[in-house]
């Protein structure tokens, strides 16, 4: 029989041993949090690659040793031919809130109609996204692939040699998917007709393959509720610092920096044909010659040059040129980007005006999307012929010329304005309602009562004429 002092031992011995349970549940849920991932598609021409009971449970993240598994039946297959398209940055809910056509465009339309016609396919709604950074290397270390880089998608010219193992990777056009719905359908459209242009023309030529479609990092899908909002709203500034995975790019004039420039996306398009994307060898590699940038107080000349940064291209180098003059008006000295200029095997030049990239000199400019695009809200005119033909995409642009201290950014100013369209829509709809209001009162003031009225008791009232 339990005595009472035995008891009071046990209780404290529970507790503890319940606390101590909650607190690793509570850290591991944590860790399983942290965790970023991205969706994983595969399929193939081949039958009865992956077994039905290899789908995951919902909420599971495929590591890379679970992923090295799940890979395995792409490397025993006959005929070794592999495509892989990457993409910058895809969640699983992008196929759900962009589901739906947006007027001539239907996005991931081709994705949909070969997952579905496919013999064999897996879909990975989770799979670790440092998984997906080694994949490339991984799969070159599993078999001796001959690999090409697609960068011209004319599938007739494509060489495929199906006594050797092929390895064809395709950089998918990046996109945001929180910042701009149209934009993102665009890209997202542009992606889904450059896998379906591919996989069609393969299919048509009798070649077997396998296909992964992965994604480097995960997207932020901004929803349409109230509630998601705010909740965007409450952790934007530790999105951003997370984000922030590599320093900006600095050039230096003597001891001190006179330049930064930062992107978290910087890829150009050349001829509908050639898709370079020029972020990682600018600022995580930094693999880039800046040596022929310039720095003074009056004018600033940012100049990155590449070698063979596709294959076709031999040497690119862009330009950005930035002046700082004084403005009476504004009594105050104004930063400016000016133009970007693209030189291609020191031939071929394009430039491109510059639309409202200016900032105090004192401070630092910054803006979500700068590029091309109509739907940029900081635009690159082409200056001339030859830039038609070029395509540019940056995405959280930022980039300080002029009085620079501590070798940081300055306080930015952004190309968003105060007043959006959404504020001045409002602001015209509360005119015009406080306009209506303010005629009904006026006309509820104007009415007026009879001064005299009949009594039914007395004789008639008698109204004369004149009156």
């Amino acid at each position: 029989m339990m005595r009472a002092n035995d008891c009071k031992l046990s209780l404290p011995l529970q507790r503890r041993t319940n606390f101590q349970l909650l607190w690793t549940m509570t850290v591991l849920f944590k860790v399983t949090l942290s965790v970023e991932h991205a969706p994983m598609l595969l399929w193939s021409t081949w039958r009865s690659q992956w077994h039905p009971d290899t789908t995951l449970h919902e909420g599971h993240i495929v590591s890379t040793q679970e992923l090295a598994v799940l890979l395995q039946p792409v490397f025993n297959q006959n005929s070794k031919n592999l495509i892989l398209f990457v993409q910058d940055t895809l969640s699983v809910d992008d196929f759900t809130y962009y589901s739906e056509p947006y007027g001539n465009k239907k996005p991931f339309q081709n994705v949909q109609e070969i997952l579905q016609s496919s013999p064999s396919s897996l879909v990975l709604p989770a799979v670790d996204c440092k998984a997906t950074r080694y994949l490339l290397g991984f799969l070159q270390e599993s078999v001796d692939w001959k690999l090409t880089n697609i960068t011209n998608l004319d599938v007739s010219q494509l060489e495929v040699n199906t006594s050797k193992p092929n390895l064809f990777v395709v950089q998918l056009q990046p996109f945001i998917s929180n910042l701009n719905d149209v934009f993102t359908l665009e890209a997202i459209a542009e992606n889904d007709k450059i896998i379906g242009r591919l996989i069609m023309g393969l299919q048509e030529r009798g070649i077997h393959f396998s296909v992964i479609y992965a994604a480097v990092r995960p997207s932020r899908i901004s929803r349409r509720t109230d509630v998601a909002w705010e909740l965007r709203r409450q952790l934007m500034a530790t999105e951003e610092e997370d984000s922030l995975s590599y320093p900006p790019l600095n050039v230096t004039n003597g001891n001190y920096t006179c330049i930064l420039f930062y992107a978290s996306n910087f890829s150009l398009k050349a001829n509908d044909l050639f898709f370079i994307d020029l972020t990682n060898i600018t600022f995580v590699n930094q693999n880039v010659d800046i040596s022929s940038s310039k720095c003074s107080d009056i004018n600033t000349t940012l100049s990155l040059k590449y070698t063979k940064p596709v294959s076709g291209i031999n040497s690119l180098e862009i330009r950005f040129l930035m002046t700082n003059v004084f403005y009476g008006g504004s009594a105050r000295n104004w930063s400016t980007l000016e133009s970007v200029e693209i030189v291609q095997d020191d031939k071929k030049f394009a430039k491109f005006n510059v639309s409202v990239i200016s900032a105090p000199a004192e401070y630092s400019f910054h803006c979500q999307l700068v590029g091309t695009s109509n739907l940029y809200p900081a635009r690159l005119i082409p200056s001339n012929d030859e830039a038609k033909n070029w395509d540019v995409f940056i995405s959280r642009f930022q980039i300080q010329g002029f009085n620079i201290e501590n070798s940081q950014f300055s306080y930015a100013s952004d190309c968003t304005s105060f007043f959006t369209p959404g504020i001045w829509m409002g602001l015209v709809t509360s005119v015009v309602l406080l306009w209506i209001l303010a005629y009904g009162i006026h006309m509820i003031m104007q009415l007026t009562t009879n001064s005299r009225f009949d009594d039914p008791k007395g004789p008639a009232l008698s109204v004369p004429q004149t009156e």
